[in-house]
């Protein structure tokens, strides 16, 4: 039985020209060889499977070849090139820094440095993954590496070139190599099939690119795994099944969902997905890429960062041909919070259940002509009736206002000139209302559009303090999210009513909260005067004086605290006769 031989190595690169994706780097080495411009140290970097130890050692055979060919490759012929590639080569000297970082094994590679090269001019030395020697071996490194012998080019390669001392970096010259792009790993995979005489579908080919991340090595990695569960005959549906990878059609489907307003069979699907065994933060990221995907497609200038096939792009092109670019905006706005969100959250379901039912009722919101909304709302999931019924088109006299969250009631504010009903409310914060009640002198409050608080005696109902401290917390409970503060604060409070039966006291510790209070006070007068049909009503902040509390210092100090607080003590002294010390 022949061996078998993995498509990375089978498929590795032997000249310059057949690197992938690398053309700028490998052009820069063949000049640098043409024109005999070598330097002594050279620094590879890059991503994993992009080509870095490959490039060294075809820069390696190429520098020693005794006959290269015009374009500046290597002839593959001569004593040399034979001998690198039948793995016989002195000349070219490979140490993996991973498990040879210690002081010795670099004083060892110096030793070696100082033989001259029996076939060729050079003696090259990779050393792959660099970055893990100790550094004790980087200083012991440093002087032949700055000052080598003619004949001897050290390569460097690492994955991370932020832990090599600055003092190596200094030495070499740098070459960043590139993540290979998604449509040249799908070039590659082609020609890998056609040579295997495999059968291989364009869209399964790219999501095989896609889960490589840049690396081609991983790419050839996966197609072997795919071609021996598909059996030779690679499909889309083979590739989705085995790499376990979200199919498009999950988000497709789902975005139709969304666009619906249907939220019911939006948390189905995701029940579908985490069925299949796929965690809700894959989901969710798979999610915004798909919502991107359809914003780029939705202009020609930006449709060439697409990466998918063909079939695939012409669906995202009629998609987004029915998705407003508000939707986008603020779908993926939802979805990349509730991604930054997952790690930290207890009841993670609940959270991207949460984001779905939210990014479904996006169309409900008024935003402005860019996308942007304040915050996103749900609807109530009961219609809550308005105390009385709209008033007619022609008693229009009051602009309608509305508070920053859905309410039963809106709060009244003052009277402005008559005006036609906008066609967009604008939101009252309580920012705003504060700057209002300094401008502005106290004029008597009118009711909104929705209600109409007439002046007979129905006006001055009579009220208890129970009722007054129901209509308090409910004032509170329907504060924005931005006033947690002050929302927290009131539903931590009991009000109290003076005698006057009129007048509800409002008890701070500080003349920060009387500040606050003093701003919305307007507010909740014209609240309470409403739900409790009492236009007499009116509120006074008062600020609690502190309490005066002595600390007992001196042993007779404390003695007289603890009788007070149990005077069986002095019972007890006096029956034994004890004396304090």
């Amino acid at each position: 039985m022949e061996n078998y031989i993995v498509s990375a190595r089978k498929y590795r690169p032997a000249t310059f020209r057949s690197v992938v994706g690398q053309k700028a780097l490998t052009t820069t080495l063949k000049n640098a060889i043409a024109t005999g411009k070598l330097a002594h140290a050279y620094l590879f970097c890059g991503p994993r499977g992009v080509g870095k130890t490959t490039c060294a050692r075809i820069f390696a055979k190429t520098i020693n070849c005794l006959t290269p060919t015009e374009n500046g490759e290597a002839c593959n012929q001569c004593e040399s090139c034979c001998a690198f590639n039948e793995q016989r080569s002195y000349n070219i000297n490979e140490l993996d820094a991973a498990s040879n970082n210690s002081v010795d094994d670099i004083r060892q590679l110096v030793e070696q440095v100082r033989v001259p090269p029996q076939i060729g001019k050079y003696k090259v030395y990779i050393i792959d993954e660099v970055h893990m020697l100790t550094a004790s071996a980087f200083n012991a490194f440093l002087k032949t590496l700055e000052e080598p012998p003619h004949h001897a080019i050290f390569i460097l390669a690492t994955t991370e070139k932020h832990k090599i001392i600055p003092t190596i970096l200094s030495r070499c010259q740098i070459y960043d190599f590139n993540r290979i792009s998604t449509e040249d790993i799908i070039e590659h995979l082609q020609y890998v099939a056609a040579q295997e005489k495999v059968q291989a579908e364009t869209e399964a080919l790219n999501i095989i690119a896609l889960k490589a991340d840049g690396g081609m090595r991983d790419a050839l990695s996966i197609f072997d795994q795919v071609v021996s569960f598909t059996n030779g005959n690679i499909t889309y549906q083979g590739v989705i099944e085995n790499l376990n990878v979200l199919d498009y059609d999950y988000y497709f489907r789902l975005t139709d969902i969304l666009l619906a307003g249907r939220v019911g069979d939006a948390l189905l699907l995701f029940n579908d997905v985490l069925s299949r065994g796929f965690e809700g933060s894959h989901f969710i990221s798979g999610l915004t890429a798909h919502f991107r995907d359809l914003l780029v497609s939705k202009d020609v200038a930006t449709l060439s960062l697409l990466e998918v096939g063909a079939s695939i792009r012409e669906c995202y092109r009629v998609q987004a041909a029915h998705c407003p670019t508000k939707f986008l905006y603020q779908a993926m706005k939802l979805c990349n919070d509730c991604d930054l969100n997952y790690r930290a959250s207890k009841n993670k379901r609940l959270l991207v259940e949460l984001t779905l039912i939210q990014t479904a009722q996006l169309e409900e919101v008024d935003d402005d002509e860019h996308g942007r909304s304040p915050q996103p709302e749900l609807r109530p999931i009961f219609n809550t009736p308005s105390a009385q019924t709209q008033t007619s088109a022609s008693a229009q006299e009051v602009a309608p206002t509305v508070a920053t969250v859905p309410v039963t009631h809106a709060m009244p504010v003052p009277p402005t000139t008559p005006k036609a009903t906008p066609s967009r409310v604008e939101s009252i914060s309580l920012k705003n209302l504060r700057n209002k009640s300094k401008e502005e002198p106290p004029v008597e409050q009118v009711p909104t559009a929705n209600e109409t608080i007439s002046t007979d005696e129905n006006d001055t109902q009579a009220f208890d303090e129970q009722s007054l401290n129901v209509q308090w917390q409910l004032f509170a409970s329907q504060l924005p999210a931005e006033h947690n503060a002050l929302r927290t604060r009131m539903a931590g409070m009991r009000v109290q009513l003076l005698d006057d039966a009129m007048t509800i006291e409002v008890l701070v510790d500080n003349e920060l909260a009387s500040g606050v209070f003093a701003g919305v006070q307007a507010n909740i007068e014209s609240f309470l005067r409403r739900e409790l049909r009492n236009k007499n009503i009116s509120m006074k902040v008062r600020i609690a004086p502190a309490e005066i509390k002595r600390i007992a210092v001196t042993p007779t100090e404390r003695y007289a605290a603890m009788i007070e607080k149990n005077p069986a003590l002095q019972e007890l002294r006096e029956t034994f006769g004890l004396e304090l010390n």
